[in-house]
């Protein structure tokens, strides 16, 4: 578990693989992943080859959101085993070769937390009330919100409180859902409260975290309102005030500066930012060490359009010096088979875009079931639906439920091993094909693709460098070349194309005649 060397931290060429806890593995029998069916497959995921693991939200919590609704940030939730469980988990990791890092949620806390009830207990004008967004509302009663803002998961962001003695009061700012609200980051014991989360879990062998909308963590002076209104789930823009405010960036120094004191750890920001310029401001030698760039993520499978999102994510890092990162999927993205067409188009492309992501230099993330080929689960009953969305849209949007189907494990019916209860989210029967068990038992399945595709990444000098040469190529694909000398190339056709000169690593499809098919890419050196 040594890095090694100081100038080339474990993290910069990672494969962290996201564990969504509710989704991966049930130990016990209650319909809900937990950390100790993390611990039953960690044979599993040394197997698959990754370097790290990224656990999504598993403190203290009402369950509002997920987990990213946190009521005590320093405690593991018993519906996932509680703390000794994640030390078991960091334990056998470690053994394992596998670095643990966490979801922290610095932006809002539940409002079950000790803080907020404190504030509603307390009143306007407390100390216990400037821990968070408590503001007057417009209009000669106070009955408007203190301003325009949206939340994410629709309606406004400010939700009006009782006072202690009973009448309308306040309103609260949240973001998110009401459950969650926001966090002052101008207060100092919001601030130094964090640190001492930080070094909590660090101290207990965490290897670093994950920190959930690192750019909404500062507020702009003064609240102003939106000049233009945009409800939709994840689209943000860059002149949103809600969001990537400059006072940001001493909040991440902040933290930067604890990270420091543990040099093996990492800190990755959630980070929706457009501009490359700014998006590097995030990951500037003083701040966080990772940003997640969700360009990749967000476009259709088109060579031109694929190769700008490789520039700008390459340029975003490049002016600082940072290390660029990738991913496909995560816990609120439509799977990748899903966005690519579904069925064997899907499939095909989804297969030859890990290994596209895998070519390129930085930090890669795959999302669990990723690697299985798994779609999204887009005909969910609406009484199964558990997003928060799903209510806050008045049943219009139904979420982010579609991805986050539990994993199928093994045998021919659900829930395939992932419990021996009623999952929390209902499994499709036709997954029986796409278990680990069957997949595993063929050469040719998504899995053992990553599988070989991840070991490759792992010990062939080509992959070496930091940046990538666009080869030339037919129309309708792309090319790169990596400075240790792999060759990645892409076919976005609907025909086989002719290889150029080389050996051949690894492909996403059967070459036949050193022709590399439709929907597919080859490795060469």
């Amino acid at each position: 578990m040594t890095d090694n060397l100081a100038e080339n931290p474990w993290w910069r060429s990672a494969v962290f693989y996201q564990v969504y806890p509710r989704s991966f593995a049930d130990s016990d029998g209650d319909g809900v992943g937990d950390l100790g069916g993390l611990r039953d497959k960690l044979g599993y995921l040394e197997l698959l080859g990754v370097d790290a693991l990224w656990i999504c939200p598993v403190m203290r919590s009402p369950m509002a959101d997920g987990g990213y609704d946190v009521s005590d940030p320093r405690d593991i939730d018993p519906l996932f085993g509680g703390r000794a469980a994640l030390d078991e988990v960091i334990a056998e990791a470690h053994d394992r070769g596998i670095r643990v890092t966490m979801d922290l949620v610095p932006n809002h806390t539940s409002d079950q937390h000790r803080w907020f009830q404190e504030a509603l207990a307390a009143g306007r004008g407390s100390p216990e009330r400037a821990r968070y967004w408590f503001r007057d509302g417009r209009g000669p009663d106070g009955a408007l919100p203190p301003n325009n803002w949206p939340s994410i998961f629709g309606g406004p962001a400010w939700t009006r409180v009782r006072e202690p003695d009973g009448r309308p009061g306040q309103w609260y700012l949240h973001i998110f859902a009401p459950e969650q609200p926001d966090l002052n980051w101008e207060n100092q014991e919001v601030a130094i409260d964090f640190e001492q989360t930080l070094r909590f879990w660090l101290d207990r062998g965490v290897d670093g975290f994950r920190l959930d909308v690192a750019h909404g963590m500062a507020k702009p002076p003064g609240l102003p309102d939106m000049a233009r209104i945009d409800t939709r789930m994840l689209h943000l823009e860059d002149d949103d005030p809600r969001f990537n405010n400059a006072g940001v960036h001493e909040i991440h120094r902040r933290v930067r500066k604890v990270m420091d004191e543990y040099p093996h750890a990492v800190a990755i920001g959630e980070v929706w930012v457009n501009d490359n310029t700014r998006f590097g401001e995030y990951v500037r030698a003083d701040e966080l060490h990772l940003a997640f760039n969700f360009r990749l993520a967000q476009t259709p499978f088109d060579p031109d359009r694929i190769r700008t999102a490789v520039d700008n994510s390459l340029h975003a890092v490049a002016g600082v010096g940072a290390t660029p990162t990738w991913t496909l999927s995560n816990h609120d993205i439509e799977r990748e088979v899903t966005r690519y067409g579904d069925g064997p188009v899907g499939q095909a492309r989804a297969r030859a875009m890990i290994m596209l992501e895998l070519a390129l230099p930085g930090a890669v993330f795959v999302y669990n079931g990723a690697e299985l080929g798994l779609a999204n689960v887009d005909d969910l009953p609406e009484s199964a639906l558990r997003d928060p969305t799903w209510e806050r849209s008045g049943h219009t949007v139904r979420g982010r439920d579609g991805c986050r189907v539990p994993l199928p494990w093994e045998g021919p019916w659900p829930p395939f091993g992932f419990t021996t209860g009623e999952p929390w989210l209902p499994m499709p029967r036709e997954w029986a094909g796409m278990s680990v068990e069957r997949q595993l038992e063929r050469l040719d399945s998504m899995l053992s693709l990553y599988r070989m595709a991840i070991e490759l990444r792992a010990v062939c000098p080509e992959f070496a460098g930091s940046g990538v040469e666009w080869y030339g190529s037919p129309p309708g694909c792309l090319a790169f070349r990596r400075e240790g000398g792999l060759l990645c190339v892409l076919n976005a056709t609907d025909s086989p194309i002719l290889l150029p000169a080389g050996e051949v690593l690894l492909t996403s499809a059967p070459l036949a005649d050193r022709k590399l098919p439709a929907n597919s890419t080859a490795w060469l050196v």
